[in-house]
């Protein structure tokens, strides 16, 4: 989905206010930048749960639009105005290494192998929630951030890193999305219109769309029983051409060769 060089312009302005835990709290399953997209097509700017009110005041602001409260969090208000920033854990002796919460996390805070006990990586946790529902043993717990808040330059960094491993993610996702075999664990993602957002930015890693694989056409059994003649024949020709060079037998060689590229549609 395509979008203007000053609507592009305007989303990037919005998707640098908000916070980049990719949570899906706002009704965009699939990130901060999709919400960031619906703003700037009108979509309210106080959906942000984990930005609380000091993002929907400076989204206001960017958008010369009216001030509005924010939606509510569950959790408390902490000194700079946002709800308190949540990470999750693993209660590990209960973990039984699923995987589905590798999955479900778009920062890849999360570590470990099939059948092998998971970890989180707390200073990379955004305390988005996402890997909890899909946990069959309901080993995950949230806990309050005890680091101290923030400054402003740390948040923009803090943000900045985030983005750039939401996009690593989709992009590895993208790849993974043509040999998947079990089910995708969190929403569908827009990739097309990230790997578009990505052309425009340098400090995101670009994503390419993955081509979808050709199917191998199905075969009557007409053209099967030629296939499996013509390659008895070429490997018995090779055989003969190994032992004593013969350009007739040659040139039968290289037609032989045509006609089973041919059939395989090569």
């Amino acid at each position: 989905m395509s979008v203007s060089a000053q609507q592009l312009s305007l989303i990037v302005q919005v998707d640098q206010l908000l916070p980049q835990t990719q949570c899906g709290l706002c009704g965009h399953r699939d990130g901060c930048l999709p919400y960031a997209k619906s703003i700037v097509e009108g979509e309210d700017a106080n959906k942000c749960v984990p930005g609380g009110q000091p993002v929907a005041d400076a989204l206001a602001t960017l958008l010369k639009r009216p001030t509005m409260i924010a939606e509510p969090s569950v959790w408390d208000i902490q000194a700079d105005g946002r709800p308190q920033q949540m990470k999750a854990i693993i209660r590990e002796d209960e973990c039984i290494g699923c995987t589905k919460c590798i999955s479900a996390c778009p920062v890849d805070a999360i570590i470990g192998s099939g059948k092998l006990m998971h970890s989180i990586l707390t200073d990379l946790c955004t305390g988005c929630e996402l890997c909890i529902p899909p946990c069959p043993v309901d080993c995950i717990d949230l806990v309050a951030d005890s680091n101290p808040l923030p400054t402003a330059q740390q948040r923009t960094l803090e943000q900045d890193d985030l983005r750039h491993r939401y996009y690593a993610h989709i992009q590895r996702e993208e790849k993974r999305r043509l040999s998947r075999k079990g089910p995708i664990v969190r929403a569908e993602i827009d990739t097309e219109f990230f790997a578009q957002f990505s052309q425009a930015l340098n400090n995101v890693p670009v994503i390419t769309l993955m081509d979808k694989p050709k199917e191998n056409p199905v075969l009557d059994a007409k053209t099967t029983i030629e296939l499996a003649k013509i390659r008895t024949q070429i490997k018995k020709l090779e055989k003969q051409l190994s032992v004593r060079a013969d350009e007739s037998k040659q040139t039968q060689l290289l037609d032989l060769q045509k006609r089973l590229n041919e059939l395989q549609g090569i």
